[in-house]
């Protein structure tokens, strides 16, 4: 198998290369980047990235034309992911509209819609976040209870979401809602597509234990949406959350390892600082640590061979959201055993900033968002492998 890429590839390679060099905000990823406190203007910086993203032509690489996007194929898109990764670039605030809406739109969207929101959606006009998960629907996502009853020409959510990443910056939000109560609970679900400034919406942010601050409980009390901001049809939206959720297990698993990559290399540093890599058992775990990115890669290829051949990710995309996200957290544990008593301490001051403590306690989200490991080993057991429940 061949896994370089072609000339032309690698030109467009050092194009994103140069680009995202000249473009990066200055000091962006150092503690000599200021940024602020308030989250709004933390939201306005993230936004601005996306326009600039935009009017670069490093927005929706591989989408149609038509819409806003490039044109260009899913090779290209893993390129730019991939330069990314290396230079630690911004993610901009619209990544779930990018990575999970934009693509869902494009399979089971009609026109109307693809053309009403995609290009704003590139733009940075308009920023989405993702209303699935619920206090008591997580893992068992068909355990929604958030509901929505159409009256008149008008649909009327009622219902809580938890978890919502970017709800506080977001114009919009995509949405799981009960609309049958009486099909099984798989059958009953409908995708809307919510404006977040809709009377009886509100938006509480969660602080998390790292200090970070994406995460909020959105509350629906009456909230009327009009009628046509339904996706793939009515009680069809677990057909169609489950291609979104695709989206997410499977793709930018090259920027990923890239990210990881340099993670890594900070591991690998502070351990050498500190003189663990004297150590047999750390240059053991680290070796692992080491070969495991590389793996993740080859998933990484595997998956982009997979949408350029088949245009969609199947249920393998379990296996590499599985594989991540377990290393990820493997990581983690091995920075925290590494820093030993210094390892609860978090600050610009700490050992490598903080690093790997933010590896340590951000990582374990990951084995529960997208579906837990739990679920995951289910999806490829049943569906990959072809087990009996």
């Amino acid at each position: 198998m061949d896994l370089s890429f072609s000339k032309e590839q690698e030109e467009y390679r050092q194009h994103v290369r140069e680009w995202l060099t000249n473009n990066i905000p200055q000091g962006w990823g150092t503690p000599e980047f200021n940024w602020p406190d308030d989250e709004a203007e933390r939201g306005k910086i993230l936004r601005e990235w996306d326009r600039k993203l935009y009017e670069g032509g490093f927005a929706g690489i591989s989408w149609p034309k038509q819409y806003g996007g490039q044109g260009l194929s899913h090779v290209e898109e893993i390129i730019y992911d991939e330069e990314a990764g290396k230079l630690n670039a911004p993610s901009g605030v619209n990544v779930l509209g990018k990575l999970l809406l934009g693509p869902t739109l494009l399979l089971f969207g009609t026109e109307e819609q693809k053309q009403r929101f995609l290009p704003p959606l590139l733009r940075g006009d308009e920023v989405w976040c993702q209303g699935f998960s619920e206090p008591n629907a997580g893992s068992d996502l068909a355990a929604i209870q958030t509901r929505a009853e159409l009256e008149g020409d008008k649909w009327v959510i009622n219902g809580q979401k938890v978890w919502t990443s970017f709800a506080h910056h977001a114009d919009w939000c995509f949405v799981l809602a009960r609309t049958d109560h009486e099909l099984p609970k798989h059958k009953g679900i409908t995708f809307f597509l919510v404006p977040m400034n809709t009377e009886g919406i509100i938006v509480r942010p969660l602080v998390q234990i790292n200090g970070n601050r994406d995460f909020n409980e959105v509350f629906f009390d009456n909230a009327y949406i009009p009628k046509e901001n339904v996706v793939g049809g009515i009680n069809n939206g677990w057909k169609v959350a489950m291609g979104t959720l695709g989206f997410e297990r499977g793709t930018l698993a090259l920027g990923r390892q890239v990210r990881f990559q340099n993670e890594f290399n900070t591991l690998a540093r502070i351990s050498s600082s500190l003189k663990k890599s004297e150590e047999s058992y750390y240059r053991q775990k680290m070796a692992e640590l080491f070969a495991e990115i590389r793996i993740l890669r080859y998933h990484g290829l595997k998956t982009i061979s997979q949408l350029l051949n088949e245009g969609k990710l199947g249920p393998e995309a379990s296996l590499q959201k599985l594989f991540w996200s377990t290393m990820h957290v493997n990581m983690g544990k091995l920075g925290h055993e590494i820093l030993g008593e210094q390892g609860p301490y978090i600050g610009k001051e700490s050992i490598g900033r903080g690093i790997l403590q933010e590896i340590d306690l951000g990582s374990r989200g990951a084995t529960i968002y997208a579906g837990t490991t739990q679920i995951q080993k289910n999806i490829i057991a049943e569906r990959v492998l072809g087990m009996p429940k």
